[in-house]
C-alpha cells in the first residue's frame, strides 16, 4: 500500500504479479509464470499446478528440473529461477484459483456480516450445522457465552427440532437430544400447536404418538431437562410407566370409539385425581449433570467444575483450550488441569501391560488423555472416578496430531490442596509507587503471614532494577493475595517461584 517498494525477482513477473503486490496468490499466476519463464504450454502448466497441489516429492523433483532447464535455456539466471520455483511451491500450500478465491472472499464477507448484525440467528444456524459433533457444539456454546448469548436448555414446550433464536437467546434443539428422532419431534410439536403448552406428563403422553415416542425417548427428554416445566426430574422418572400405560389406554379407547360423552367426563374426573406427582427428593447436582452429559454429550444447566473455578486458579491449572493451543512441549514439562474423565478405554500394550486412553473435558472443551502403564498401575481406581478431578502430567505434541495430556497423578478436586510456593517476586515500579502504596503493601503482608519469602524487584522503566529480599515478610500468596498486590502494583506484578 505504498509503504514498502514492491520488488520482483525478474522484470517479467511484474505484469503477472502486479495486481497482488508482487505476491503469488492465485493458481493462474503459477501457470502464467511457468509459461512466460520456462516455456510451458498451458496444458503443461496445469500439470505443474496439480503436482504442486499434491506435493508428491517425485513429481515435484521432475517439475523442478523441467522448470529450471526451460527457464535457463531462455537465458534466465539459474539461482533466481530456482528461488522462483521454491516460491511457487510454497504458494501451493494456500493458493486457489481466482474464481474459487473470489467465491470464498464473498462467503467470508457474508458470514462476517451475518455474525456482526444477526449474532443470535447466525450462532443458532451454526450450532444446528454441527449437531452431532459434541466438541464443536461445546466450542460454539462457549463462544455464545463469550458473546453474551445465552443457550437455553431443550424444552418440549418451546424447542423446535433445530437450535432456534428466542429473543436475545438461543433455544436448544430437540434433534440434538440423544434417542429423539425427527418423527417423535414432529409429534411433540404437532401436539403443542393443537393444545398449547403441555401442563403435565400425563397430558403430554396422551397427546403424542406413542408409536413414535417410546419409554426410551421419554427418559431421554427427562434426563436432558426438556420436561422440567412439567415437574422435577426424579418425579417424572418415577411416574413414566404409569403415565405411558394410562396414555396407551386413552389412545386405544379413542381409536376404537369406546367412550361416549359420559365416559369422557368420568375419565377427566379420574385423571384429575391421578395427575399428582410423587413427593420424592429431586436428583442431586451430580446426578442431574451426569444425566445431561449422557443424553446431550455435555452439561447444559451447569458444570461440575463451576464451583471449583477459584481452586483451579490457585493451582494455576491449564484449561483444555490452553493445552490444545500449545505448539511445543517435550512431554516432560509438568502441568495441572481440572476436569472430568470421559470415554475411558483400558487397553493392553504389546508387552502385556495395561494402560488407559480417554477424553479429558472441562468447561472449554476436551483433549485426548493417556495414562501409561507405570502410572496406570497406581491410578487404575482413580482413573475411573466419575467426579471432577485435578490431574498432573505432561503434554505430548506429535507432528500431525493434536496435543495429548499424559497423566501421572489424579486427585478429586474436592480433596486437592494447592501447594503454596516457597517464594514470590513483586515488581515495584519507582515511577508510580507512592507512600500510600508502600503502606498498603506493608498492611497486606502483615495480615497475610505465611511461609513464602518475598523478593522486591525495584525498577525504573528502561533504567535499572534492584532485587531486594523483604526481610521479616513471609506471606501466604493465594489467589486473593495476588489479586490485591496487582491492584496496588499493576497487572503481572507478582511472579511465583516454586
Amino acid at each position: 500500500h505504498g509503504r514498502r517498494k514492491i520488488e520482483y525477482e525478474l522484470p517479467e513477473l511484474k505484469e503477472i504479479l502486479a495486481e497482488t503486490l508482487g505476491v503469488i496468490v492465485y493458481q493462474e499466476q503459477v501457470m502464467q509464470i511457468a509459461n512466460r519463464l520456462a516455456g510451458y504450454s498451458l496444458g503443461e502448466a496445469d500439470l505443474l499446478r496439480r503436482a504442486m497441489g499434491k506435493k508428491k516429492a517425485e513429481e515435484m523433483a521432475q517439475q523442478r528440473e523441467r522448470f529450471v532447464q526451460g527457464a535457463t535455456h531462455r537465458g534466465f539466471p539459474t539461482r533466481k529461477i530456482e528461488k522462483i520455483f521454491d516460491l511457487m511451491a510454497q504458494f501451493a500450500g494456500y493458493g486457489f484459483n481466482k474464481s474459487h478465491s473470489a467465491a470464498y472472499a464473498l462467503l467470508a464477507y457474508h458470514t462476517a456480516y451475518l455474525k456482526t448484525h444477526f449474532p443470535v440467528e447466525f450462532m443458532a444456524a451454526l450450532l444446528t450445522s454441527v449437531t452431532g459433533n459434541t466438541d464443536d457444539v461445546v466450542k460454539y456454546i462457549n463462544e455464545c457465552r463469550e458473546m453474551g448469548i445465552a443457550v437455553e436448555p431443550p424444552d418440549i414446550n418451546v424447542s423446535d427440532a433445530n437450535f432456534t433464536p428466542h429473543g436475545a437467546a438461543i433455544r436448544f434443539g430437540l434433534a440434538a437430544v440423544k434417542n429423539v428422532g425427527h418423527n417423535a419431534i414432529d409429534s411433540i410439536v404437532a401436539g403443542r400447536k393443537k393444545l398449547g403448552p403441555y401442563k403435565t406428563i400425563f397430558q403430554f403422553c396422551e397427546n403424542v404418538d406413542l408409536r413414535l415416542l417410546n419409554k426410551r425417548v421419554l427418559e431421554s427428554l427427562i434426563k436432558s431437562g426438556a420436561m422440567d416445566s412439567l415437574g422435577r426430574r426424579a418425579q417424572l422418572m418415577a411416574i413414566i410407566d404409569k403415565a405411558m400405560e394410562r396414555a396407551q389406554k386413552v389412545q386405544r379407547d379413542a381409536e376404537s370409539g369406546q367412550h361416549g360423552l359420559f365416559g369422557v367426563f368420568q375419565q377427566e374426573d379420574e385423571h384429575s385425581h391421578n395427575d399428582k406427582l410423587p413427593n420424592i427428593p429431586d436428583w442431586d447436582e451430580h446426578m442431574r449433570l451426569a444425566s445431561e452429559k449422557e443424553i446431550l454429550g455435555f452439561f447444559i444447566t451447569g458444570h461440575p467444575l463451576e464451583k471449583y473455578k477459584e481452586k483451579l486458579e490457585d493451582f494455576r491449572a491449564l484449561t483444555t483450550a490452553e493445552i490444545a493451543g500449545l505448539k511445543n512441549s517435550t512431554g516432560k514439562d509438568e502441568v495441572y488441569a481440572g476436569g472430568v474423565i470421559c470415554n475411558l478405554r483400558i487397553l493392553k500394550s504389546k508387552k502385556g501391560d495395561f494402560y488407559a486412553q480417554g477424553t479429558f473435558e472441562d468447561m472449554e472443551g476436551s483433549v485426548e488423555m493417556l495414562v501409561f502403564p507405570e502410572a496406570f498401575r497406581r491410578l487404575q481406581d482413580k482413573v475411573k472416578l466419575e467426579v471432577p478431578v485435578l490431574v498432573r502430567g505432561g503434554v505430548r505434541i506429535e507432528e500431525g496430531s493434536n496435543p495429548k495430556l499424559t497423566i501421572s497423578e489424579i486427585t478429586p478436586i474436592e480433596e486437592a490442596q494447592p501447594k503454596l510456593p516457597r517464594s514470590i517476586r513483586v515488581r515495584i515500579p519507582v515511577e508510580t509507587t507512592t507512600d500510600t502504596t508502600i503502606d498498603a503493601l506493608h498492611t497486606l503482608f502483615t495480615d497475610r503471614k505465611g511461609q513464602a519469602k518475598v523478593l522486591f524487584d525495584v525498577e525504573r522503566q528502561g533504567d535499572f532494577m534492584v532485587v531486594m529480599e523483604a526481610e521479616g515478610y513471609n506471606v501466604q500468596p493465594d489467589r486473593n493475595f495476588i489479586a490485591r498486590v496487582e491492584e496496588l502494583c499493576g497487572r503481572g506484578a507478582v511472579r511465583i517461584i516454586d
